[in-house]
């Protein structure tokens, strides 16, 4: 029986949006340890590959918006489910395409681009949710728990799809990840709720409280998206370029960093995976920490000092640890120190988030998902570039390159006024 003196039901959402976020992460990196098992038997080369792999994070990257759209019209309960079935349907897909089949190629990348439509909705619904259900105060460690999955996801992977290989072969890691995603889809579609008024659960003190974090902000959709007004909105077109950066220099750490310690550090293959987790794990545990002290600040002094300041600290320090690694001559101390960049970047990955939920009102789906969609492309930029640029100038210069980004990025975030709502200005 819950107690409902005092339910904290915001924060069991928060909790599973966790898990949630681990597992989509589960199922896009799940490709990049079985591409080598796919490869040898589909005799495919790493272009193939990499048109498989890009397809994803195209598909991903064009209907951020479309996904952010849909959560503010629909609800963030239905939107997410319907995401978590259609991303787990088409990734048990990619295990059943036949080793004889002709053209196996554009059928992956058809899968894999089908795949990254579905799992475009995961972080737009989430700031939805986070909109309807978070006081404006408790954004910042609310959404650092949601992207702590990032990590805890991409961090997890290797060694759960490597034992899954081993074991049972590479098809399982896709069938696994499929039914674990739609275990995760079906406790969500049970136990969420679009609004906190409407959930059983939740107490009349903490329907007081959410309400009062919340203010004048509308909790639902209320007018079609003012698409004109919102890309004209200063805030959103610096987020979103520093959201831009953001993505340029994180992806590095998933498309990239293990190859640069084996093949250009010269670790071993296992040195090389215990490092590549350093990431990872820095990503788990600053993401929250970044959140706790923004949401701290907030509360202190404003939001303009919680959420630009921690973001503007976060990717300029990530800038100075990134120069400090690129230019370490032990792998090991260069491992640690880009690891810390990469830590101190996810510092500000809530204020992005807070901040879109902040000033976005009803349209906080739509606009969280434009911002991301910047995020995605600042990622397949990286993709493309940083080995181009390695290429001609030596891997110390990529690194560099991204160092100048995080610089970049930081200082788009003078520019933010988390006060000013797009909510407030246009009325329906």
């Amino acid at each position: 029986m819950i107690d409902r003196g005092r339910s904290h039901v915001r924060w069991f959402l928060v909790v599973w949006m966790f898990v949630v976020s681990a597992v989509a992460y589960l199922d896009r990196v799940n490709i990049s340890i079985a591409g080598n098992a796919i490869a040898t038997q589909f005799h495919l080369n790493d272009v193939h590959l990499g048109w498989i792999f890009g397809s994803f994070v195209l598909a991903y990257a064009i209907f951020q918006a479309p996904g952010g759209s849909l959560a503010d019209r629909l609800g963030a309960r239905w939107v997410l489910s319907a995401g978590v079935l259609w991303w787990s349907v088409f990734t048990s897909l990619t295990a059943l395409v036949p080793s004889e089949i002709r053209g196996a190629v554009l059928i992956f990348i058809a899968v894999r681009f089908l795949l990254g439509a579905g799992e475009a909705v995961v972080y737009p619904a989430s700031n939805r949710m986070v909109a309807n259900w978070i006081p404006s105060d408790e954004r910042g460690i609310a959404n650092g728990l949601i992207f702590a999955g990032v990590g805890a996801g991409a961090g997890i992977t290797p060694p759960l799809v490597s034992y899954i290989m081993v074991h049972y072969g590479w098809r399982w890691c896709f069938y696994g990840s499929a039914l674990i995603g739609l275990a995760v889809g079906a406790v969500w579609l049970l136990l969420a709720r679009d609004d906190p008024d409407r959930h059983p659960w939740v107490s009349p003190s903490e329907l007081t409280l959410i309400r009062s974090g919340l203010g004048e902000e509308p909790t639902r959709h209320v007018a079609s998206t003012p698409w004109r007004a919102l890309l004209r909105s200063k805030d959103l077109v610096a987020v979103t370029l520093s959201y831009f950066c953001y993505g340029y220099v994180a992806y590095i750490f998933f498309t990239w960093f293990f190859i640069y310690l084996t093949r250009v550090r010269g670790l071993d293959l296992k040195s090389g995976s215990n490092y590549t987790m350093l990431p990872f794990l820095a990503m788990a545990v600053c993401s929250p920490v970044g959140g706790i002290v923004a949401d701290w600040l907030t509360r202190r002094y404003s939001k303009r000092v919680g959420r630009c300041g921690i973001a503007i600290f976060g990717i300029s320090l990530a800038a100075i640890f990134i120069v400090l690694g690129a230019r370490a001559h032990s792998p090991q101390l260069a491992s640690v120190m880009l690891a810390g960049g990469v830590g101190a970047l996810y510092l500000s990955q809530s204020s992005f988030w807070s901040v879109t939920a902040d000033v976005a009102g009803p349209w906080a789906g739509t606009v969280s998902g434009t911002m991301n969609m910047g995020g995605q492309f600042g990622g397949a930029l990286t993709a493309v570039l940083t080995p181009a640029i390695a290429t001609h100038f030596g891997w110390t210069a990529s690194f560099l390159v991204a160092a100048g980004v995080c610089f970049l990025g930081s200082v788009l975030w003078l520019l933010v006024d988390p006060n000013r709502k797009l909510g407030r200005d246009q009325s329906a």
